[in-house]
C-alpha cells in the first residue's frame, strides 16, 4: 500500500503541473498583421505644363555723352508660357531640372526731359534651371537657379531732331528663385513661384558708351502634368 499511495500522489502532482502550464498558455494568439503606412506621393518623373504671371522690369538708362537725359523706368505687365522638366526624388529630397519660355507685355514709356522719351519693353523670357527641394508628401518646397534669357526692346524719341531711335537685343544672364508646388491629384500639380533675373549692363545701345541696366522680378502661377504612375505604397512590416 505505501508504494501504491506514492504512485497515486505522483500522478496527481504531474496532472496539476500540466494543468497549470496549460492555464499559463491561455488562448492561442492570432498572427500579427503587417503594419501598412499610407501611400507616399512620388515626385519622380517628367512633367509638362503652362504658367501665367506678372513681372516688374526696372530699366535704368545712362548716357555719358549727354545726348539723351538719364532715366529710370519700371516696365510692368503680364506674361504667359510653357515649362517642362524632370524630378528625381530620394527620400524627402527632390532634385531636378526645368526649362521654360514665355511671351509677355512688360513695357512702359518714361519722359527723359526736354521732350525726349524712353520706352522699355521685355517681350520674351526664358530660363534653364536646376531645382532642389524638400517634399512633405504632396507639397514640395524648392529653390531654383540657372540661366536666364530675355529680349529687350528700347526706344528713345529725340525731340530736337525729331527722330525715334530703336534697339533690340537678346541677352543671357542668370535667374534665381523659390516656390512651392502641390500635387492635387496623382498626376496634376500646381505651383506658385518667384523669380529674379539679372542681366548686367547693356552698352552702346543708342550712343557711344551709353548704358542700360534691366533687372526683372516675376511671380507666376503654373500647372504641371507629371508623367508617372502616381503614389507608390510604402509598407513597413514588423
Amino acid at each position: 500500500y505505501p508504494m501504491k499511495k506514492f504512485l497515486l500522489a505522483s500522478v496527481a502532482v504531474a496532472a496539476l503541473a500540466t494543468g497549470a502550464q496549460a492555464a499559463d498558455l491561455g488562448s492561442p494568439r492570432a498572427p500579427i498583421a503587417a503594419a501598412v503606412m499610407a501611400p507616399a506621393f512620388s515626385w519622380t518623373g517628367f512633367y509638362l505644363g503652362a504658367h501665367v504671371g506678372y513681372g516688374w522690369a526696372q530699366a535704368r538708362y545712362t548716357d555719358f555723352t549727354a545726348t539723351f537725359g538719364p532715366g529710370s523706368i519700371n516696365a510692368n505687365g503680364f506674361f504667359g508660357g510653357i515649362q517642362g522638366g524632370y524630378n528625381w526624388q530620394m527620400n524627402n529630397f527632390v532634385f531636378g531640372i526645368e526649362a521654360d519660355v514665355a511671351a509677355g507685355a512688360l513695357n512702359r514709356t518714361f519722359a527723359l526731359g526736354g521732350g525726349d522719351t524712353y520706352r522699355a519693353s521685355v517681350p520674351f523670357l526664358s530660363t534653364v534651371r536646376a531645382r532642389a527641394g524638400f517634399a512633405a508628401d504632396r507639397a514640395l518646397f524648392y529653390v531654383t537657379g540657372g540661366l536666364g534669357i530675355a529680349t529687350f526692346q528700347d526706344r528713345v524719341f529725340d525731340s530736337s531732331v525729331p527722330a525715334t531711335f530703336t534697339a533690340s537685343s537678346t541677352r543671357a544672364g542668370y535667374a534665381l528663385g523659390a516656390g512651392v508646388e502641390y500635387a492635387f491629384t496623382p498626376n496634376w500639380t500646381a505651383k506658385v513661384e518667384y523669380m529674379y533675373y539679372g542681366f548686367g549692363d547693356r552698352r552702346n545701345v543708342f550712343t557711344a558708351n551709353d548704358r542700360v541696366r534691366t533687372d526683372i522680378h516675376t511671380v507666376k502661377l503654373g500647372i504641371n502634368y507629371l508623367f508617372s504612375t502616381g503614389p507608390s505604397a510604402v509598407v513597413a512590416r514588423y
